[in-house]
């Protein structure tokens, strides 16, 4: 591509912002929307619990579907240096979840560039970042 071909940078990044602002927009638009279904949804949820723990129902077929009632569990905690020293100490690596903290191992690398752990994998690519002028 010659110079003469290439789109000016000002002309190109004025119109990159207008369509972020846009996305933004739209984004912004479609979360409030989502929001109301949601409440909307967990309000019929919560009729349909309280209707099958009444009924001491664990399923109920309609012409619509069949709905279930069922326990979901979430565990967390709040004290992460001791959960993680259990997990080692019991050999439980497994109660974590796979996925490597980004920063720390950008920031691990960045210290001990000849320990790199095995089986990494590093996928870099350009990004452009584009701000308004202040």
């Amino acid at each position: 591509m010659t110079t003469e071909e290439m789109i000016p940078m000002d002309k190109l990044a004025k119109i990159y912002l207008k369509i972020r602002t846009r996305v933004q927009l739209l984004t912004q638009e479609y979360e409030k929307e989502k929001a109301g279904l949601e409440s909307q949804k967990a309000e019929i949820a919560n009729a349909m619990r309280d209707q099958m723990k009444a009924l001491g129902s664990k399923s109920v077929k309609t012409e619509y579907g069949t709905v279930m009632l069922g326990v979901k569990t979430r565990y967390s905690t709040q004290d992460w240096d001791a959960f993680k020293d259990f997990c080692i100490s019991n050999n439980t690596i497994d109660l974590l979840e796979r996925r490597i903290a980004q920063r720390n191992m950008a920031k691990w690398l960045e210290d001990n560039p000849e320990d790199v752990p095995p089986g990494l994998n590093a996928d870099s690519e350009y990004e452009i970042t584009v701000r308004k002028p202040s």
